[in-house]
């Protein structure tokens, strides 16, 4: 199984916080039966801004690490990007580490309170340059808690989606568990992915989303979640499922 977002890389972020909390999110990660990890901390979040060349120093340290300890666990560079203005210039700047070798996809994270004016102009642009924007954990953004539907907006124009094992599972509350489900029946996410952070409150739960994802929805789609994810590392190109709009959209709790 591989992981496509997760905050494991020592010391960087509000993830994993020495060497030894990242060898024991990878021990969990290697029970949960993941065999892969995309380690994506955070950039221009207003907190973090690690760019693509320190994070490949520290994907050596922590690979390193596991080969000495015997976990078998390879971890390859990424990076959670906030949504912001300068993004072209520091992709022409090399500081965006996208998620795949031939750099199509990148994870795009949107601030939780809303979604800015000029996401849509910016996905534009980026597409034009035969980037694919990747919506990490849209089920957890308050805008589309509040409308699921801004979202089929965004997948149609060729955006692809991320849900959080944890906020399938119930991890973040009722109304995201909700949301999430309805965003699987409407294809309008695409695979599943921990966003783990530590191994005690925010930890990977992917074993026990995908067993629920196949009870909830048949191994066919258990089949395609991890056949995207596959998919996406290699820099393939996704044919996704036609989205359509979530039924009886409706007021949620915010949180």
């Amino acid at each position: 199984m591989i992981d496509l977002h997760c905050h494991i890389l020592p010391g960087v972020d509000d993830g994993a916080k020495n060497m030894e909390e990242s060898i024991k999110m990878a021990k969990d990660a290697v029970s949960e039966g993941i065999t892969h990890i995309l380690a994506t901390p955070h950039y221009k979040n207003g907190h973090w801004d690690n760019e693509k060349e320190d994070i490949s120093i520290l994907i050596d340290e922590l690979q390193n690490e596991l080969d000495e300890r015997g976990i078998s666990l390879i971890i390859f560079p990424g990076q959670e990007v906030r949504i912001h203005g300068e993004l072209f210039e520091n992709i022409d700047g090399n500081k965006i580490q996208f998620i795949d070798e031939t750099n199509q996809y990148i994870l795009i994270e949107f601030p939780t309170p809303s979604i800015p004016a000029y996401t849509e102009s910016l996905f534009f642009e980026l597409q034009k340059k035969r980037v694919t924007p990747i919506i990490v954990h849209p089920e957890r953004n308050r805008a589309i808690l509040k409308d699921p539907n801004i979202l089929l907006s965004f997948v149609e124009k060729g955006a692809l989606a991320q849900l959080t094992a944890a906020s399938y599972m119930g991890g973040f509350g009722k109304d995201i568990q909700k949301l999430s489900k309805q965003l699987i029946e409407a294809n309008l996410v695409h695979f599943i992915a921990s966003d783990a952070h530590n191994i005690t409150s925010r930890s990977f739960h992917m074993k026990e989303a995908f067993q629920n994802l196949e009870k909830e929805f048949g191994k066919e789609k258990v089949k395609n979640y991890h056949q995207v994810t596959k998919d996406l590392i290699n820099g393939e190109v996704i044919f996704p499922e036609s989205a359509r709009e979530v039924k009886k959209a409706k007021l949620f709790g915010l949180f």
